[in-house]
């Protein structure tokens, strides 16, 4: 399996504890967030990622080079800010498999990868979403979900529980070539809610952990979560 990982963030809510770095770089526990993420891509089943990057990305290609561990790594360098899907869009152009995964580079989420890719080849879906459902989905925005099929999206701010958008997916290379896009945009609102009656995206549901590190809170929650190696 193959992973783009979206890790060019700056990381702004961050900054009165990470000052200076990407998002992923920031530490738990005496080591990068990546290297937590990264674990459990190997763990998962994963060979190689590309790491789509941008801000400050010299910090992360200097710590984890072009191999760690047995993940095999690629840089998708941003010289310019894209926003999330012209990011997705610049590092599937190095992806070489028929579908690939994308995580966000500042979020943990407990998920069986290989069941998603599972589901979405035997559904012959163009694009699978992983999602979860919250007691409080007012943060987020919920998603209206009919037969596992994403059919729109509600507004944030809406309280009570609800289904929300996990922020992985799974995708083939060619997706966006379907789509008059700018080379800057965001994946979220420019393609998905836009798209979204066409795109008809699978919903794949998990139960597990999801933290945002990008959330000051989420980020000190993240430090008793994950206290050693070995917890990953």
């Amino acid at each position: 399996m193959e992973a783009i990982i979206l890790a060019g963030g700056f990381g702004t809510r961050l900054q009165s504890v990470v000052p200076d770095l990407p998002k992923p770089m920031a530490a738990i526990q005496g080591r990068p967030f990546l290297a937590i993420l990264l674990d459990a891509l190997i763990t998962a089943g994963f060979t190689s990622a590309i790491l789509a990057v941008g801000y400050r990305y010299e910090a992360i290609r200097d710590y984890f080079g072009e191999n760690y561990k047995s993940l095999s790594l690629a840089y998708s360098i941003e010289t310019e800010p894209l926003g999330t899907g012209g990011a997705i869009a610049l590092a599937l152009k190095q992806v070489a498999g028929p579908q690939c995964f994308v995580v966000n580079g500042d979020t943990y989420m407990e998920l069986d990868y290989k069941a998603m890719l599972a589901r979405h080849l035997e559904e012959k879906s163009v694009l699978t979403l992983a999602v979860l459902e919250v007691p409080d989905a007012s943060r987020y925005g919920a998603l209206d979900i009919e037969e596992n099929r994403i059919l729109g999206f509600f507004e944030k701010g809406r309280s009570g529980p609800g289904i929300i958008n996990g922020g992985t997916y799974l995708l083939s290379p060619d997706l966006f070539s379907h789509y008059n896009l700018p080379a800057a945009f965001s994946f979220e609102t420019d393609l998905l809610m836009v798209h979204v009656h066409e795109l008809r995206p699978l919903a794949f549901p998990t139960a597990g952990l999801l933290i945002d590190i990008g959330v000051p809170e989420d980020y000190h929650r993240a430090q008793n979560l994950f206290t050693s190696p070995e917890s990953t």
